[in-house]
């Protein structure tokens, strides 16, 4: 049973500060905290992934602010994380609608435990910064695997953007304040909002959540893109 109380709010409302902080901070993982908030919440999969896209744009455009003024984005970038990532997050969105909730439910916490050792265990990713000369296999390497986290974007959503964060460090060894900028600005503004119109045209969106859910994403993502800065 989905619950509207002002303590499912007042919840919401600090759950949304702290996951978005973290997310700006780290580069990706809102949905590691704030996905499964809303399940606990008794929110069915589909409804739980759509709200949590909707305000997942708000932490795109509260934490790229500060970024915008530091970072200056090259297009080849921008393109490539563009038209690789959004036609994986269209078919990861249409597969989230079709799929029991139950499995996406049981593949989103092996996700989550995959993202946390990996972290665990790469803790000097970004910490270095080399131009690399960008080959065409390097080129088809990035698109493919953008595309693939772009699908579990529009997915399963849930530390994806910890994803786009590796995967530029990884492959085009970027440093990781850099690569931050690219994954707030570009998944948390372009992937999530496509994300969030696709699944939000079925209906799902459970809109008495939105507002806290939107303004703690703002707040957090503002705040935790400049600890990130500096």
């Amino acid at each position: 049973m989905v619950t509207t109380d002002i303590f499912s709010q007042i919840f919401l409302g600090f759950i949304s500060i702290f996951s978005n902080f973290i997310s700006a901070l780290s580069g990706g993982g809102a949905g590691l905290i704030q996905l499964p908030a809303l399940l606990l919440l008794g929110l069915p999969f589909s409804k739980a992934l759509a709200t949590h896209k909707v305000a997942s744009v708000a932490l795109g455009l509260g934490a790229s602010i500060p970024h915008l003024k530091r970072n200056n984005l090259k297009s080849y970038y921008v393109l490539l994380i563009l038209t690789s990532g959004i036609p994986g997050v269209l078919m990861g969105a249409y597969t989230a609608s079709i799929l029991p909730g139950e499995f996406s439910t049981t593949l989103l916490g092996f996700l989550t435990l995959f993202i946390s050792f990996y972290s665990i265990k790469n803790k000097s990713l970004g910490d270095s910064y080399q131009r690399i000369n960008i080959s065409k296999s390097i080129e088809i390497i990035g698109f493919i695997g953008l595309f693939i986290i772009g699908f579990l974007n529009g997915y399963l959503s849930s530390g994806t953007g910890i994803f786009v964060t590796i995967w530029m460090i990884t492959i085009f060894n970027l440093t990781f304040s850099t690569a931050v900028a690219y994954t707030l600005i570009l998944v948390g503004i372009f992937w999530n909002g496509i994300g969030a119109l696709s699944l939000g045209l079925t209906g799902n969106i459970i809109w008495n959540y939105i507002p806290v859910l939107v303004l703690g994403s703002l707040i957090g993502g503002y705040c935790g893109a400049q600890l990130s800065i500096i």
